[in-house]
C-alpha cells in the first residue's frame, strides 16, 4: 500500500473472511481498503523454487494486511505458478480508527495455528515491527534463505532495507514498492516562468536546497501562481531528509531542519506562495487540477501520488505535468512485507512463506511481481497502472511512460529517487508525533501562538501521549 493512499481507497474498518478471492486488483494496481478477505489456493515462488514438502497436505498460509492490495497479489502468484502445494488464508483489517495494529498485536503475541504467517507493515508504523517493540515477532529474512545477495542482485533502494532491518541489522522486512519523492510541476506553468519545461532544467529552478525552491517561489508568484498547494506539500521532504529522527537516546529531538519547517512554512505563507491547503483535503485536490485560488506549480511525491491520487483528481491539466528530482531527497509511504519467526520451525511452511515473499519483494525476472506491478501487467491483456518499485533493475527494463506526465517516463526520475531517500530518521511513534507537530505548526503560522509556545506545547502533547520527555 501506498501510505496514505488509504485515505482514497475506502475508509471503512474491515475483517472479512471468505472462501473465494476477491477479482485481482492488478488491472489498475490500486487497493481498497474494504476488500473481502479471502482464502484461496496458491502457487509455489519464483522461477528457482519447488512446491513445499511434507505430507501432501496444502500448506496454508495466514496472510494478514490492511488493504487487499497484497491480498490480490496472491491470484498473480497462484496463476503463474499453479503447482505450488498452499492456500492463503487472508485477514483484511482497514487501519482506520487505529484498529490494524491492535488486531495484528493481539494475533501475533497469542500464536497458534490461526496467527499471521506474513503480515504487512506501512510505513507510519513498520519500525514497530523491524525494530520496535514487536521486532522479535518477525523472522530474519536470511532464516527463510533470503540472503544479502539476492537485495543486491535486485538492486533494492537502500532506504527500504535500512527501514525494513533490525537494530542489529537483520533484515527481516522489504516492499515491493518503492516511494522515493520526486517534484511534480505543471509544464505549462514552468514554460510561462522559466521558458523551458525541460526536467534537467527545471531541477536546477527549484533546487537543491531550500534557497533555490524559494527564489523559483517569488518569480512563481510575480507571474501570479503558487509553488505548492500547502505546507505539508514540503513536510514530507524535510521530515526525511533530516539528520535524525523525532527520538534520540530516548528523548524527543527537534532535528534543527524539522524546526526549520515553522520558519519556511510561515515563509509561504506569510508571501502567498501556496493556497494554504491541507493535505488530504478537498482544497489540495482542487490544486492538482488548477481549481485553487491560485494556480499552483508542483506537488512533492513518489510515484503513487501521480498514479493513485493526481490521475483521478487533474482533470483538464492531464497531461500537463512532468517530475524532476526534488529539492532535497525523501521518501514518502510504502509497505513492508514480515514473516513471523515461527514459521521457520515447520520446514514446508517456510519454504511456503519464503517463496511468496521472495516473488513479491526480490524476484527481478520478467515474471515477478514487481515487473508486472512496474509495467501495469497485473491483468494479462489489460494495461494498469504502472508503478515505482523497489527493484532499481527491474525498473530499468521496464517502461515508465504515462499520460499524466505527457509520455514522460518517470522510471528516469524515481530510480535515483529512491537511491536518494534515507531511511535512518525514522522512530515508531512517528505517526503520533507528526501529527502534534503539523498542528503546531499550523498554529504558529497561522498567528495563534508564538513559535515558542507552539513548540512548548507540541513537547507537552508527545509527553502526555507517549511519556516521552523532551531533551
Amino acid at each position: 500500500m501506498k501510505s496514505m493512499k488509504r485515505v482514497l481507497t475506502g475508509l471503512s474498518t474491515v475483517l472479512v473472511m471468505s472462501s473465494a478471492l476477491a477479482g485481482c486488483g492488478g488491472n489498475s494496481n490500486s487497493s481498497s481498503s474494504g476488500a473481502a478477505a479471502t482464502t484461496a489456493p496458491a502457487s509455489n515462488a519464483a522461477e528457482a523454487t519447488k512446491a513445499p514438502a511434507g505430507n501432501g497436505e496444502k500448506v496454508t498460509i495466514n496472510l494478514w494486511s490492511f488493504t487487499d492490495e497484497i491480498p490480490n497479489m496472491t491470484k498473480k502468484y497462484m496463476e503463474a505458478h499453479p503447482d505450488a502445494n498452499v492456500e492463503f488464508k487472508t485477514t483484511v483489517i482497514a487501519t482506520t480508527d487505529g484498529a490494524y495494529q491492535p488486531a495484528l498485536d493481539q494475533a501475533l503475541a497469542g500464536g497458534g495455528k490461526d496467527a499471521p504467517d506474513i503480515y504487512a507493515a506501512e510505513s507510519a508504523f513498520v519500525l514497530k515491527y523491524t525494530q520496535g517493540d514487536a521486532s522479535t515477532y518477525a523472522a530474519n529474512y536470511a532464516d527463510l534463505g533470503l540472503d544479502d545477495q539476492m537485495v543486491k542482485d535486485a538492486g533494492i533502494a537502500q532506504y527500504s532495507v535500512d527501514i525494513g532491518s533490525s537494530l542489529d541489522g537483520h533484515l527481516k522486512g522489504l516492499g515491493y514498492q518503492a516511494t522515493g519523492g520526486a517534484f511534480i510541476y505543471r509544464r505549462s506553468i514552468a514554460k510561462d516562468v522559466f521558458g523551458t519545461d525541460d526536467p534537467a532544467k527545471i531541477k536546477t529552478e527549484v533546487g537543491p536546497g531550500w534557497d533555490k525552491f524559494f527564489d523559483a517561489a517569488k518569480k512563481l508568484k510575480a507571474k501570479g501562481y503558487g509553488i505548492v498547494s500547502g505546507d505539508g506539500d514540503i513536510w514530507h521532504p524535510i521530515e526525511n531528509s533530516s539528520d535524525k529522527g523525532w527520538i534520540v537516546d530516548g528523548k524527543l529531538h527537534i532535528d534543527p531542519k524539522r524546526e526549520e519547517f515553522m520558519d519556511l512554512s510561515k515563509k509561504l505563507k506569510d508571501n502567498g506562495y501556496h493556497n494554504d491547503t491541507t493535505d488530504w483535503t478537498e482544497a489540495w485536490y482542487a490544486d492538482m487540477s488548477g481549481a485553487g485560488a491560485q494556480p499552483i506549480f508542483g506537488f512533492f511525491g513518489p510515484a503513487w501520488l501521480i498514479n493513485y491520487v493526481m490521475n483521478g483528481q487533474v482533470k483538464d491539466t492531464n497531461g500537463d505535468w512532468a517530475v524532476t528530482e526534488p529539492t532535497t531527497g525523501f521518501f514518502w509511504g510504502g509497505t513492508w512485507l514480515l514473516a513471523n519467526a515461527e514459521v521457520t520451525k515447520d520446514e514446508a511452511k517456510k519454504q511456503a512463506v519464503a517463496d511468496f515473499v521472495k516473488w513479491v519483494t526480490l524476484d527481478s525476472s520478467e515474471t515477478g511481481l514487481q515487473y508486472y506491478w512496474a509495467n501495469g501487467t497485473m491483468k494479462a491483456g489489460e494495461q494498469g497502472t504502472k508503478d515505482s518499485v523497489a527493484s532499481s533493475v527491474v525498473m530499468s527494463k521496464s517502461n515508465g511512460e504515462v499520460p499524466l506526465l505527457g509520455g514522460q517516463n518517470m522510471f528516469d526520475v524515481f530510480v535515483p529517487a529512491n537511491a536518494n531517500a534515507s531511511g535512518k530518521n525514522l522512530t515508531q511513534f512517528d505517526e503520533t508525533i507528526n501529527k502534534a507537530w503539523r498542528e503546531q505548526v499550523r498554529e504558529y503560522t497561522a498567528g495563534n501562538k508564538t513559535k515558542e509556545k507552539a513548540i512548548e506545547t507540541f513537547k507537552s502533547q508527545v509527553k502526555d501521549q507517549l511519556g516521552i520527555e523532551s531533551e
